[in-house]
């Protein structure tokens, strides 16, 4: 079987996959999906409008759906009923797992990829304690400056913010205990690799 490649078991498991926006979190869970047989990706539920070039959708075999998209009455109702994974609450909206979802997929020996934030990350490690959850670093601090500068999408002081928030988010991650393993994006064929190499060693 080739290396790049993960089986999957009778009784699947939730990927955490977190780190600051640049980092390169998507892209590694697009990999994944086309790499582990029977992988699904968890779409999040969320107040916040659709875009224009969104798709909603379910869990979906190898294909990343953008979310669910829920009035606040229908995200607070769920809320209140305990059917979230785990929530957060970013830029004036509310984000969240849907919990039953992921449930079933586990259920069905499928690996369920979930890219989140710490404070999702956080409620997850308490609430499903054999997940695997993996933070993604920037290789420097610089290095992350340009991959956000080159995107051309945020004023000087935008990426003054977004530094901070990214200095923030890996000080809470390595604070919180909640991640088995951290692994640096400086070339993304080889970070898929080794996140490849944690999932086959927790599920084999």
């Amino acid at each position: 079987m080739p290396s790049d490649v993960v089986t999957t078991t009778k009784q699947g498991k939730v990927i955490v996959i977190s780190g600051p926006s640049g980092t390169g979190k998507t892209s590694i869970c697009n990999q994944l999906l086309a790499r582990i047989p029977h992988a699904v990706w968890s779409v999040s539920a969320t107040t916040r409008p659709r875009r224009k070039h969104e798709i909603g959708g379910d869990l979906l075999p190898g294909v990343q759906a953008s979310y669910e998209y829920l009035s606040i009455e229908e995200f607070q109702a769920m809320d209140d009923r305990g059917d979230f994974l785990e929530t957060a609450d970013y830029v004036g909206h509310k984000y969240g797992t849907p919990r039953v979802p992921v449930e079933k997929a586990i259920g069905e020996g499928k690996h369920v990829i979930v890219e989140i934030e710490v404070q999702g990350g956080i409620q997850v490690a308490r609430r499903m304690t054999d997940s695997i959850r993996v933070f993604v670093l920037p290789p420097t601090r610089e290095t992350l400056e340009a991959r956000l500068r080159g995107r051309k999408t945020e004023s000087a002081a935008q990426l003054k913010k977004r530094l901070a928030e990214a200095d923030g988010e890996i000080a809470a991650a390595r604070d919180s205990g909640c991640y088995q393993y951290f692994v640096v994006n400086d070339d993304l064929d080889e970070t898929v690799r080794d996140v490849l190499d944690i999932i086959r060693k927790e599920t084999e």
